[in-house]
Formats: structure tokens, sequence, C-alpha cells
């Protein structure tokens, strides 16, 4: 198991955290943390870990740049050659749902349970619904639960928190992590389909048009292994709301056309 060397301010360079991220990648495993974390109750340190925006906005740009100069042309290639297109509204850009409701529902459906795979067993199935839903009042109330128990759960050490795996259950889950990993990420990308209207793709070509949702997956998974839940879920954030904004400039330079 490799291990991540800190600089002299105790956090890993940008630099090193790539080359773990790409260990991460080609093998998967449930630790090390990666060292600069702020010290304190391990579950309450999950959702707040003292990850500094400045790194998650590095690896935004890293992400960015990667679906730009080499994902995205593929997507865009795959959509023009089966005849997808982006259900995108230009004209009602979904800022709460990228921002806030997405990053939170997809990182509790397809990553809290890397770590917290015993609590996921309740907490997985009624984020799904939420997500299934959409974010209508119920399904926010929901979530909104859901959070406040896991707080809670961090906060009291209650008799809800998650209780030790066995020693031949811990055996399992580590030998199957890998598997895990790589396919919470897949269908991550999978469930993202459903930002296009397919008309008559063919079924070869979907991977392709979500293969920055794959990538992107891959670091959320990365992060929330090594930084925990509240850093990846920041993460997807910033990491949707970047091209937003970008369309947003380029909406207010050049308005939509009426009708």
């Amino acid at each position: 198991m490799a291990v991540t060397v800190a600089n002299a301010s105790g956090r890993p360079s940008f630099r090193q955290e790539a080359v773990d991220f790409i260990r991460f990648i080609v093998r998967p495993s449930v630790g090390p943390r990666l060292p600069g974390r702020s010290v304190g109750h391990g579950e309450w340190l999950d959702w707040f870990p003292g990850v500094p925006v400045g790194r998650l906005v590095q690896w935004a740009c890293a992400l960015w740049a990667v679906n730009l100069v080499f994902l995205g042309p593929i997507a865009l290639a795959a959509a023009g050659a089966g005849g997808a297109e982006h259900r995108l509204n230009l004209g009602n850009i979904p800022w709460l749902q990228a921002l806030f409701w997405a990053p939170v529902v997809e990182e509790l459906v397809f990553r809290y349970g890397l770590r917290r795979p015993l609590r996921a067993l309740w907490l997985v199935p009624l984020a799904a619904y939420a997500l299934l839903s959409g974010p209508e009042a119920h399904a926010i109330a929901l979530v909104c639960v859901v959070v406040l128990l896991c707080w809670w759960q961090a906060s009291t050490r209650s008799l809800l928190s998650q209780k030790p795996m066995t020693w031949r259950l811990q055996r399992a889950y580590l030998s199957g992590f890998p598997l895990l990993v790589h396919s919470s990420c897949l269908l991550f990308a999978a469930v993202h389909l459903n930002n296009f209207s397919l008309n008559q793709t063919p079924w070869w070509l979907m991977p392709l048009l979500v293969l920055p949702q794959w990538l992107t997956g891959l670091a959320l998974a990365w992060l929330r292994v090594r930084q925990g839940i509240g850093a990846s879920m920041l993460l997807h954030g910033i990491f949707n709301g970047g091209p937003l904004l970008v369309v947003w400039l380029v909406l207010q330079w050049i308005p939509l056309p009426p009708g």
C-alpha cells in the first residue's frame, strides 16, 4: 500500500495527490487517508475534513482540462454520430440542482458507502429513492433527514453508529473493494445518460457520451476515500458549477434568439 509523503506544510502537494490518484485508479484501496487532515472524531471529519478549497479548485481545473482536451471531444463526436442531444435548457440553467442537489445526493448514493459499508445498507436506498424522485419537496426533506442523522451519529456516537465489521467481512470487503469502486464509477457515469435525448444512438456509443462523468467519478471516489464525503461533495459542486458559469457568461454576451 503506497503512502503519500506530506510536504513541509503537512499537506501533500498537488503532484503528490495526482500520483496517489493514479495509483488509486490502478488499485483502489480503502486507505490510507491523506496527510494534513484536521484532528478529531473520524466520523465527524468525514463530513468536514478541512481540505483547502483552493486544492479542490485545482482538481476541478485538472478535470475540466482533461475533459475539454481529451474526453469531451470524444463525447461530442459520439453524440454527433448517434444523434444524441443534451437536455440542458440554456434558458433555464439548473443552478441549485447542479451546485447542491446533485453533489449531495449523488455522493450519498455512489460514494458514501465506500468507507461506511454497513451504514450504507440503510442510507444508500433512501438516497437512491431521493435521486430517482428528483429535487421534489419530499425528496429534499428525506435527504436532509439522512444527512442530519449522519451528523447526529457522528456527534453523539449513538447506537445507530456503524458497528465494526467482523474480521471475515472486513477481509471480503477489502478484497472486493477495487471492483466496488470501479462498478460505482461506471454506474455513476451510466446514470448521466439521462442528461441526453439519445434518439437512435446505438448502445455501443453510449459509454462514450459519459466518459467525462466516468473520469470525474473516479476522482470523486478517490477524494471520498482519501479525504472524506464532505470533500467529494464540495469538489462535485465546484466541478458542476464551472461549465455552467461559462455558459451563463457566454449567454450574457450572446443572448439566445427569441422563440
